[in-house]
């Protein structure tokens, strides 16, 4: 089966909540759709990609790689070839368009995303089992932005009703007002649910010691990379037993970060891969070798996503040993997507669907 086309689009997908983290605060989100094509004979298969690059974390925005995938020389290369040399086209798709100055990440992981689920389509079986199932299902969390103790907590009953028991609550903004606010969460709702925290690089090595010395008995199970990336060295010198509860997510982009982050003594005991970062699936299989060989637990986030490239981050999750921890709550406050399927979520807990392919459907 050979690709017969690439097409590309940008859709707006409006957030029924906005939300505030450390550094912004997000009311809409846009994504870029590419749809690759193939036949074979009377037979055509389409696969789909999108992306949402984070600009402050790996040099592209929405519009530059909306830019770039419109551009017909951007993709032309890849009309007639083979569907079955996916692993040899998503190389390509990394070295024709990642330079020395531009990661491209967001353009990379679209093309990556549709060539992985055209593939597995063509395969007539969930992408997850063609990369290797290690894992069923897992819950996620979903996050609460930065804001009030009591919005906090009326956000958080909101998650619990819902029937999610993990909570990921944004911090970085004051660490008085963050210590407040994770312990009038574990005051309500007691063991009943998991607490991780994300401080988007919003403290100091020092304050994020102060930070896990003052909530140490409210058993908050992570802490998304809270310094600066510059300064991620300066974690190498905190105690192991605090080192071991931090994700690193800003400062891993790529598999050279995911090597760096490796060595002894390890800065922190989570990898966080979103395919957003790291330009795909080829890429994120990449870091997660590394993690398994290091001994390092994954974590598996997002942006704010369609359900295409979440579902893709949750079958590539779930090819690896050393997943622990998904946080793929990234299209679940869309209020619109340009695809239907791709996962099932009941109880807060996520697995794929099952069907061909990342199992979803274009609108």
């Amino acid at each position: 089966m050979h690709i017969s086309s690439v097409t590309v689009r940008r859709e707006n997908l409006v957030l029924t909540r906005p939300y505030t983290i450390a550094y912004k605060t997000v009311s809409t989100v846009e994504n870029v759709v590419v749809i690759i094509e193939a036949e074979s004979g009377s037979k055509r298969l389409y696969g789909v990609g999108t992306c949402n690059p984070s600009k402050p974390v790996v040099g592209e925005s929405l519009d530059d790689a909306y830019h770039l995938l419109s551009q017909p020389e951007t993709t032309a290369w890849l009309i007639g070839r083979d569907v079955r040399t996916v692993q040899q086209l998503c190389y390509e798709v990394n070295t024709r368009l990642q330079t020395d100055t531009k990661s491209r990440a967001g353009s990379r992981a679209a093309l990556d995303i549709a060539l992985h689920d055209l593939w597995a389509k063509w395969m007539d079986m969930p992408l997850v089992e063609v990369l290797g199932r290690k894992i069923h299902a897992l819950p996620t969390s979903i996050t609460i932005g930065i804001k009030g103790v009591q919005a906090t907590l009326e956000e958080a009953q909101e998650y619990v009703d819902r029937r999610f028991s993990v909570l990921k609550v944004k911090t970085g903004a004051s660490l008085e007002e963050d210590v407040e606010r994770i312990t009038k969460l574990r005051e309500r709702f007691g063991a009943s649910i998991t607490i991780r925290v994300d401080s988007n690089q919003g403290y100091t090595a020092a304050q994020e010691q102060e930070f896990f010395e003052r909530t140490r008995h409210l058993q908050i199970e992570l802490n998304e990379q809270p310094v600066k990336v510059a300064d991620t060295h300066e974690l190498r010198l905190l105690p192991a037993e605090l080192r071991r509860t931090i994700a690193a997510d800003e400062s891993l982009v790529s598999p050279q970060d995911a090597m760096l982050l490796a060595a002894e003594p390890q800065p922190c005991g989570i990898f966080n891969i979103k395919l957003m970062k790291c330009g795909g699936i080829q890429k994120a299989k990449e870091i997660a070798c590394i993690a398994e060989n290091a001994g390092i637990e994954l974590m598996w986030g997002c942006n704010d996503e369609s359900i295409v490239s979440i579902a893709a981050a949750l079958h590539a999750a779930f090819s690896s040993a050393a997943t622990k921890y998904i946080d793929l709550d990234g299209s679940l406050d869309l209020a619109s997507d340009v695809v239907r399927g791709g996962f099932i979520i009941e109880n807060g807990i996520m697995r794929p669907n099952d069907a061909p392919g990342l199992g979803v459907e274009l609108l």
